[in-house]
């Protein structure tokens, strides 16, 4: 049960670009909202085949300093005492890799972000050792840079002595959850959830446990790993001296995990897509695991246990499209189309069409369903016509088709039609990308009034764990629809991009390859 003076749970929404934390009430509506960016560090680097490696880093003490002055910061922005605080949720970027010793809690090295092509090498030799396949059982994700388990290879052999210091237990490995759980408990937990574990490529999604064979094809001492816990549970107490109270952590998932939860994404046949730095699709299959025959993952969602029960194992598919958000930053910043990102949808708005013009957003590799690393980014059918508003409109096509190309793959795959789209994310404050989407897609786009679900999710998960909310009716509450974007009727249009679309994303592939 929460403290009877509660008034609030505390989500911590930590992401690629920048910290946050949401305090929400006992109806799931913010009352309070902190955020800070913190550095990028990214660089290219030739491989040994002469391809192009987009390293991405991040400072570990930056992503924990950052987080907890957020949660310190919307404690006092709002006048919240310590003790009012039921509980913390956690919220986090996936599959970034952070390892760091035991006794001091120093990380050895930066964090590999989860957009950091660094290991693509590590990623073709196992290939062609064979173990794609098995992998693919096992964990329902297939072999790419993206995940953790190479990005612990690429540390363990590039740093001396790394891996006789793991093997000893001297190291621990976590995604940005644990990590954070373990600097909040005073490194009295080292844990992660089912949704975070299964992007690691070393959890077996049907046992719901580290795989020993896993970790021996890696080469990844299991040692280093954390407990696995369900999603909505103990994960420890914050520490006094951090907030001011000890603060038990009771939800931790995945941001793309949590936001569907926070959205309700549940039955079979349930969708959402989150618009952040990418887009994310995921798409509900109750109990059963789908095998994709179109580049899907195959991954659990949050687990939460009924009272006196053991946590049912339900699963989805998802569809990872690795620039969204990223492509409007980009014009922004790479190119000086625009000065602030919000200002893409008033000069989309300015012609009626993007003039011919395709963008294809692989600027870090494509992810669903083509999982190709080496593509690079493309722009084509440019005129001397052709004005900035174009480029700009072609860039929100770009996203809502990049979208597009995965539902469609999810529909097939699970053999279930798609009625509706939920959405979340910062961009789907731009009406006029929710309106193309809902365009392509030929169906309802609904648009919730808390439009950051990672973190509402994140909060239901812990609200849930503690009594705070009493039960799922009172989740549900929590759930609601702002607008819905209908589709419109002008299907030669949408066909035409479609097409246009896919020529280019054949004509981007490959690219980065030694020649």
């Amino acid at each position: 049960m929460p403290p009877a003076a509660a008034t609030c749970v505390l989500a911590l929404d930590q992401g690629t670009t920048s910290s946050r934390a949401i305090l929400f009430d006992a109806a799931g509506l913010p009352v309070g909202v902190a955020q800070q960016e913190f550095p990028q560090h990214a660089r290219q680097v030739t491989g040994p085949d002469g391809e192009d490696l987009g390293i991405v880093e991040h400072d570990p003490e930056d992503i924990w300093r950052t987080q907890l002055e957020c949660a310190r910061n919307v404690l006092a922005s709002t006048g919240t005492a310590p003790e009012a605080v039921a509980a913390i949720g956690i919220a986090n970027q996936r599959e970034t890799t952070i390892l760091w010793d035991k006794a001091t809690g120093q990380p050895v090295a930066p964090a590999v972000v989860w957009q950091s092509r660094v290991s693509t090498p590590i990623c073709r030799r196992l290939e062609a050792a064979g173990i794609g396949p098995e992998v693919n059982r096992r964990t329902g994700l297939v072999l790419d840079p993206y995940f953790s388990a190479t990005k612990i290879v690429h540390l363990l052999e590039t740093i001396p002595g790394l891996r006789g210091r793991c093997e000893r237990g001297e190291v621990l490995f976590g995604t940005v959850d644990t990590f954070l759980m373990w600097r909040l408990t005073g490194g009295r937990v080292h844990a992660t959830d089912v949704t975070n574990a299964s992007r690691t490529l070393l959890f077996d999604i049907r046992d719901f446990a580290w795989s020993d064979e896993l970790c021996r094809m890696f080469g990844v001492p299991m040692a280093i790993l954390p407990e696995v816990r369900t999603s909505s549970g103990d994960f420890g107490t914050a520490h006094a001296d951090l907030l001011g109270a000890a603060i038990p952590i009771t939800g931790c998932a995945g941001d793309q995990e949590a936001a569907a939860f926070g959205q309700g994404v549940e039955a079979p046949g349930d969708a959402k897509t989150t618009y952040g730095t990418g887009a994310f699709l995921v798409f509900a299959t109750g109990d059963k695991v789908v095998s994709s025959t179109s580049g899907l993952l195959a991954t659990p969602v949050c687990s939460v246990a009924p009272a006196g029960h053991p946590a049912p194992k339900r699963y989805c598919l998802e569809g990872s499209v690795f620039v969204a958000g990223a492509l409007v930053g980009w014009l922004r910043d790479g190119l000086g189309l625009i000065e602030n990102a919000s200002d893409i949808e008033s000069l989309a708005r300015s012609v009626e069409s993007s003039g011919g013009v395709t963008i294809v957003p692989a600027l870090t590799g494509l992810g669903t369903p083509h999982w190709d690393p080496s593509a690079r980014g493309l722009v084509i059918g440019l005129s001397r016509a052709t004005q900035r508003a174009h480029l700009a409109r072609a860039a929100l096509e770009a996203i809502a088709l990049s979208v597009a190309d995965v539902v469609s793959c999810m529909q097939a795959d699970a053999g279930l039609p798609l009625r509706r789209l939920r959405v979340d994310g910062g961009a789907t404050g731009n009406d006029l990308l929710m309106q193309i989407q809902a365009d392509l897609l030929g169906i309802p786009v609904e648009r919730p009034t808390v439009r950051e679900t990672t973190a509402l999710g994140a909060a239901l998960l812990a609200g849930l764990a503690t009594g705070f909310y009493a039960d799922t009716a009172a989740v549900d509450s929590a759930r609601r629809v702002e607008r819905t974007f209908e589709p419109g009727h002008d299907r030669q249009a949408c066909d035409r991009l479609v097409a246009n679309w896919k020529v280019a994303v054949e004509r981007c592939k490959h690219w980065a390859v030694a020649r």
